[in-house]
């Protein structure tokens, strides 16, 4: 089977270090961990600023570089194995372990332990951080500054249901590659929703209908994945659908038979796929 080109790390003739032995390359080279250092970070398809976005990098999670030129770093995301180009100023070399991450839909950092100070955001859920000490409600996090403490959980803690997480979205626009609060796709919607209970995601759609287990058709319920050709949507109950659409341009609940005929209106199909992603009581201790 031939690798997916979105998650292996190969260009022209070098690839990471890892898949020597899967793919043919004259060079292989160890990756360069780096931290992202920016609220949120695009990950272009093509060495330009202008390119289409097919990811995102979120404040603290880690890309691994193979190579830089003219402000551009190539490499994977580590989170979620996408593959193309991020902005080497969003970048950083340094790499504390995080301590926390952002359990809010969005928060601020702000540069003294003030609320009145200058905020820097927003940072989105599932941003990664390092707490370097406390001043009554906020916390200090490297290379950010102060965040509210209710806004952040330890590593190892997590949200018990992603449908839940999912309505906070409700309303943010639609995004093409997006996968923080401020803008996302479909299947970032699902990720963010996954991850802050404590699941790993895939990045896109067709990788995301592998997860779990069949739902039946005849009994689906909340947190059910509802699937069709290049798109998904989350079950909020046995009727109800919620996803990032561009039908709307935003994240929107609605009944999922109206989903489904807008769908099949416009060419796309019915659905593919229904899973079921099981959780773990342990995942959210």
């Amino acid at each position: 089977m031939r690798p997916d080109p979105r998650t292996t790390a190969v260009h022209g003739d070098l690839a990471a270090a890892g898949l020597e032995g899967v793919v043919a390359a004259a060079q292989f080279q160890e990756t360069r961990p780096m931290r992202v250092v920016a609220p949120v970070a695009a990950i272009r398809a093509h060495p330009s600023e202008s390119a289409e976005q097919a990811d995102a990098l979120l404040f603290g999670e880690t890309f691994d570089v193979l190579a830089e030129r003219d402000g551009l770093a190539w490499g994977q995301a580590r989170r979620d194995g996408y593959v193309g180009y991020v902005e080497s100023r969003a970048l950083s070399n340094d790499r504390p372990e995080p301590t926390h991450w952002v359990a809010a839909i969005r928060t601020f950092a702000f540069d003294a332990p003030s609320i009145k100070s200058r905020a820097r955001g927003p940072i989105s859920l599932n941003a990664l951080v390092t707490i370097e000490e406390e001043a009554g409600p906020l916390a200090l996090a490297r290379d950010l500054g102060w965040v509210p403490k209710p806004h952040l959980l330890p590593i190892g803690r997590f949200l018990a249901d992603p449908a839940a997480v999912a309505e906070r979205f409700a309303g943010a626009p639609y995004l093409w590659g997006g996968r923080d609060s401020v803008g996302l796709d479909c299947s970032g919607l699902v990720q963010q929703a996954l991850y802050a209970c404590g699941l790993g995601c895939p990045r896109d759609s067709d990788q995301q209908a592998s997860l779990g287990v069949p739902a039946p058709s005849i009994a689906l319920r909340r947190g059910d994945l509802v699937f069709w050709t290049g798109h998904v949507g989350m079950m909020l109950d046995a009727r109800r659908l919620i996803h990032a659409n561009a039908f709307h341009m935003a994240v929107t609940i609605e009944p999922l038979v109206e989903a489904e005929a807008r769908i099949l209106a416009a060419g796309n199909g019915a659905p593919v796929a229904l899973r079921r992603v099981q959780m773990s009581p342990a995942m959210t201790r």
